[in-house]
């Protein structure tokens, strides 16, 4: 079997975790905070692992309907991160991309993105794709808005090379935590082969020992993409 390049994760429970936890509805906040420590233990293992790709499903086209006071402290979470780690981020040899819908997103937001993303564009160790404003639907309907606009044939190869994720390619793995087993209109063209894990876990209580289980279970799956 050819070599690991990308994972895909629905970074799914971090509400519901804070809750538990907390036993009050705000502390949402507090699950979101925490399953953070999670995306950078994650991305260390991937890094041990040499996994070139890294898609994280970090606030989808859906997640408006959540209340403000959520929303808000999610996106002031990433401007934080985004502050505090980006030069870390970089002496790693991680480039950023950022995937979605970034219209909608706050002005100080989109600087510390775009800073982000040219301060680490050379980068070769690992790329991280972080879906923020992202729904798979929104991204097929754009991508032929734009060979419509480009006048070109509506082909599987030009399809594929105006994706947000050209260039990138198709996550072998996707883990969903949660306990839900659902795609959540993430990835719907590029998750056509992937395999698919879906971890009762909650995302704050899941680690680096659960992931390097689910890339060893990985590795005991015949791929025969239609074959026999």
């Amino acid at each position: 079997m050819k070599p690991l390049k990308h994972v895909a994760i629905i970074m799914d429970g971090n509400g519901r975790w804070g809750i538990k936890k907390k036993k009050k509805k705000k502390d949402r906040n507090f699950g979101h905070k925490k399953g953070l420590d999670v995306v950078e233990q994650i991305v260390n293992h991937c890094l041990k692992k040499d996994i070139k790709y890294l898609t994280l499903y970090t606030f989808s086209t859906e997640n408006w309907k959540r209340p403000k006071f959520e929303i808000d402290y999610l996106f002031l979470l990433l401007e934080t991160f985004l502050k505090k780690k980006i030069t870390k981020i970089n002496k790693q040899n991680i480039k950023l991309k950022f995937i979605g819908d970034k219209k909608k997103l706050k002005n100080s937001l989109t600087k510390k993105i775009s800073h982000a993303e040219k301060l680490t564009k050379l980068n070769q160790k690992l790329q991280i794709n972080i879906a923020i404003n992202y729904g798979s639907k929104y991204e097929i309907i754009n991508t032929i808005k734009v060979l419509k606009k480009k006048k070109l044939t509506i082909t599987e190869k030009n399809f594929e090379n105006n994706l947000f994720t050209k260039g990138v390619p198709d996550p072998e793995i996707l883990i969903r935590t949660g306990n839900t087993c659902r795609l959540s209109n993430f990835l719907l063209w590029q998750l056509a082969y992937t395999e698919i894990f879906f971890e009762k876990k909650l995302w704050p209580d899941f680690n680096d020992k659960d992931f390097n289980k689910i890339i060893n279970l990985y590795y005991k799956i015949k791929r025969n993409f239609g074959d026999i």
